[in-house]
């Protein structure tokens, strides 16, 4: 499944898996199958309300056109984009989420791709804002009627579209994009976000299952839905929102969760008490989601060098092939995950703290994996040219 919507999964519907599912990939293409409705077009948006408050300048680099015309976006676009503009994760059932459509819509604005990008909007606009907010219900499962059994919302996925379209509209001038970007971002700030928690600004992972009220343990966090790049821009939509404060709240969080011997934060954390902790009820585990937390440090260039150190002495010996998950409570990796793109992740943290050249071989995106470790290979690439672009010069 998609890795990191694994453990998405096991809190929203109340599974705990402890192990990716095995299979080869399959093409987008063989997965049409049960394809939902028909897209509306694009301008169907209405018009964006006002802002509710002065501007916030946005910060960070824009994302059109950074990873240019790399072949690993056109081998990614045939294997996990149909022709419907639904994103396909071949690990898991082949079901699409927002997490992967949002994904799909930032690398097409990154490839300067704009009729992909119309085709996953579109898609995901017919097929998964299906709640009565602004949000996006947060799986779509291809052998089920309803696809969409669950309506929650998953916020990084909101964050990512939102991200997209912010994009989007800033890189071919469409209206329509700016009003929708504002509309989900308003929203899962709106419904979302704890301003004013001790912490600092929190970040719920979705509007249910996750808040003080709903658990002993709440607030529940997840770092991983930090996309700090994403909050680096979105002030370019919703300027009433603090994204800087929430951006600095996130790297708090990230210092107060340095668990066990390996220093390094779990997937679900409890935000109740000053001191953080794991969360009840989850195997305390830096995992599928948690390897992305460097990605999104070293993409916003944000934090100080001791903030990648623990990413970095984990990812930095013998096994670097292949990355660990690790059971927090003993420093001990538990499984491995082992498709080449994963690596990409350790090559960027060694870029963006120490200047190491990203290898050769990691400059492009090796075909014959899934979903996820290929989505992080190209992210991580991105990042690079939009924020360290002498790493990949020979």
């Amino acid at each position: 499944m998609s890795l990191a919507t694994r453990a998405r999964a096991a809190l929203l519907a109340a599974l705990l898996l402890a192990a990716l599912p095995a299979g080869a990939p399959a093409r987008a293409q063989d997965a049409q199958q049960g394809e939902a409705v028909t897209v509306p077009p694009a301008t169907a948006v209405p018009g964006a309300p006002q802002p509710a408050a002065p501007s916030r300048p946005a910060s960070g680099p824009a994302l059109a056109g950074s990873l240019g015309d790399d072949p690993g976006w056109r081998a990614y676009r045939a294997r996990f984009v149909t022709e419907r503009g639904r994103i396909v994760d071949t690990a898991n059932g082949l079901i699409s989420h927002s997490e992967g459509q949002g994904y799909g819509l930032l690398l097409a604005v990154a490839a300067g791709d704009r009729a992909a990008f119309e085709r996953i909007w579109g898609w995901t606009r017919a097929n998964l804002m299906v709640r009565t907010d602004e949000l996006i219900a947060w799986r779509w499962t291809p052998d089920q009627r309803p696809a969409v059994s669950d309506m929650n919302n998953a916020t990084d996925g909101d964050i990512l579209v939102a991200w997209a379209l912010t994009e989007a509209a800033e890189a071919w001038g469409e209206p329509s994009y700016r009003t929708a970007a504002r509309r989900i971002a308003v929203e899962f700030g709106r419904k979302t976000i704890l301003f004013k928690d001790p912490h600092g600004p929190l970040l719920l992972p979705a509007v249910s299952g996750f808040s003080a009220r709903e658990r002993a343990d709440g607030p529940l966090v997840n770092l991983s839905y930090w996309v700090f790049p994403a909050l680096q821009r979105l002030a370019i939509v919703a300027p009433e929102y603090d994204w800087a404060a929430l951006i600095r709240s996130g790297v708090a969080v990230l210092r107060g969760s340095r668990f066990g011997p390996a220093s390094l934060p779990t997937e679900w954390i409890s935000a109740k008490e000053e001191s953080l902790r794991p969360a009840d009820g989850f195997p305390p585990l830096f995992s599928y989601n948690a390897v992305r937390v460097p990605l999104y440090l070293a993409w916003a260039g944000v934090g100080r060098p001791e903030d990648y150190a623990p990413f970095q002495a984990l990812w930095g010996g013998i096994d670097r092939e292949r990355l660990p998950i690790v059971d927090t409570r003993d420093g001990r990796p538990v499984e491995w995950l082992s498709e080449p793109g994963y690596t990409a992740l350790p090559a960027l943290v060694a870029c963006a703290r120490d200047g190491t050249p990203i290898p050769e071989s990691l400059r492009t995106v090796q075909d014959n994996q899934n979903y996820y470790p290929t989505t992080l290979h190209l992210l991580a690439l991105t990042a690079a040219r939009m924020r360290y672009p002498s790493c990949l010069r020979s």
